[in-house]
């Protein structure tokens, strides 16, 4: 049987996919390094999510689960479940009832990282109703070559440390260059060191620097997108605002955690019609979260979906955002709340489209979104961004994978162009009042290449 072509394109993606990173983890593997015959060595069951499995070393069963293309996972009795990569840090799978998430293995020696893709690192795995826990670890049939790479920041936490400065020549180029958007200064940005102005655009953990394109549109898909409107913003829809109030996130890399709870905040808002509308804490993902890496950064998947349906999002008085690391102290008596149903648009990771995206969107609510941040848009004040290509040559600055919130889309009168709407963690005084628009359907910085959405439970 022949392949659709519209998979036969998602496979040449993933077969392909070389991911260069410094992530949440220093693993980098690949799509094609999960995919294939798994066995996981599994702990005994009935433990709630206090569990520590840091140091597992005693399975008691054993489970086969063979992973195919492009998301079926299929045990060896024979059930059928789902599976994907997150991003390159390590995979979930769903099957009879229960969930697998391991980060792959890696060793380090300073500066020098060996990704074990054919082995996990100690694992958690439930049931789908977060109750009964157990430990594991995974080992794939098929040994892989360990992959060796050499990270080498010296000169660039040297420069990292020096005061930012904006230069207005830069500023100027800009401007000139094109007329979709403007550029201006942030004296606010001064104040701030290099690395802090790397940590407020996502943080070095969250580095990607290559990220899926997104997957070909059905046809079946295309004829529900035709019938969506053609400016669509959640900030004022039947003239009510279902988006919260926006915040500053500061030099703490903790995007992914604002992203992540401004899009529970909102779909809460939406589905009570603003009956209910929490402002959930981010300190709590920073401090708690075994997840992601605190102000080092993190990636959405893993907070909005999989740490708020596991340990659940508190409110804000429950730990008042500090943007600093530091131990858990949550107060234990806040009620937590949880969600569910959390993927990436399209179902697993690179399945995501601008048409998807905007369905997902008016029919669900805000989504979290990530892209890729370049030295011009710390200067955006308004209009459609599009990346100049231009860079500021007195910073040393990597391109960070930015976690924000899509609550809108729509099209410029006078040009035509196509942009999204989209709200940051950067204050109120930045941008459109902390909100930015940017030119869509085009994957522009790969905006439109891994969304992630999920379900509040109310």
């Amino acid at each position: 049987m022949r392949m659709p072509v519209s998979l036969f394109i998602i496979a040449a993606f993933l077969a392909s996919l070389a991911i260069h990173v410094f992530a949440d983890t220093p693993a980098n593997c690949t799509y094609e390094d999960i995919r294939g015959k798994w066995i996981f060595m599994i702990g005994n069951k009935g433990h709630d999510q206090t569990l520590n499995c840091s140091s597992f070393a005693s399975p008691v069963m054993k489970l086969e689960i063979t992973l195919y293309f492009p998301d079926l996972a299929i045990d060896q009795f024979g059930n059928t479940g789902f599976w994907t990569i997150i991003y390159n840090q390590g995979f979930e799978i769903v099957i009879t009832g229960r969930k697998y998430f391991a980060f792959s293995k890696y060793k380090q020696d300073g500066n020098n990282i060996t990704s074990v893709c054919d082995q996990t690192l100690p694992g958690w795995s439930h049931d789908i109703f977060d109750r009964n826990w157990a430990c594991f670890i995974g080992q794939k049939t098929e040994e892989l070559r360990p992959k060796q790479t050499v990270f080498s920041h010296k000169e660039l936490r040297v420069e990292s440390g020096r005061l930012y400065r904006q230069n207005d020549e830069f500023i100027h180029q800009i401007n000139q260059q094109q007329k979709s958007w403007q550029a201006t200064r942030y004296p606010q940005f001064e104040k701030m060191r290099i690395e802090d102005m790397i940590k407020m655009k996502g943080g070095r953990k969250s580095t990607i620097a290559s990220i899926p394109k997104p997957a070909p549109v059905t046809p079946e898909v295309a004829i529900k997108a035709k019938r969506l409107p053609d400016n669509f913003d959640w900030r004022n829809y039947n003239d009510i605002n279902y988006v919260s109030p926006v915040r500053n996130q500061g030099n703490c890399g903790s995007c992914y955690a604002f992203a992540s709870l401004a899009m529970n905040e909102a779909r809460i808002r939406v589905m009570t019609n603003n009956t209910l509308t929490p402002v959930f804490s981010p300190q709590d993902i920073v401090e708690c979260s075994e997840y992601s890496q605190g102000c080092d950064g993190g990636f959405p998947y893993l907070i909005s979906g999989k740490y708020a349906e596991d340990f659940g999002l508190v409110e804000e008085e429950c730990n008042p955002y500090k943007g600093i690391d530091g131990k858990c102290s949550t107060k234990p008596s806040c009620q937590r709340h949880y969600s569910t149903k959390y993927q990436y648009v399209g179902g697993f990771y690179g399945a995501c489209n601008e048409e998807l995206m905007r369905i997902n969107l008016v029919e669900n609510g805000p989504m979290a979104v990530s892209f890729e941040v370049y030295d011009d848009f710390f200067h955006y004040k308004g209009g459609i961004y599009i990346h100049t290509g231009l860079r500021d040559k007195f910073n040393p600055f990597e391109i960070t994978n930015h976690a924000v919130l899509l609550v809108g889309y729509g099209v410029e009168p006078s040009t035509g162009q196509k942009y999204w709407v989209v709200k940051n963690s950067w204050g109120e005084t930045w941008g459109e009042m902390g909100f930015f628009r940017i030119r869509r359907g085009t994957d522009e910085c790969s905006i439109e290449s891994i969304a992630v959405q999920s379900e509040p439970v109310l």
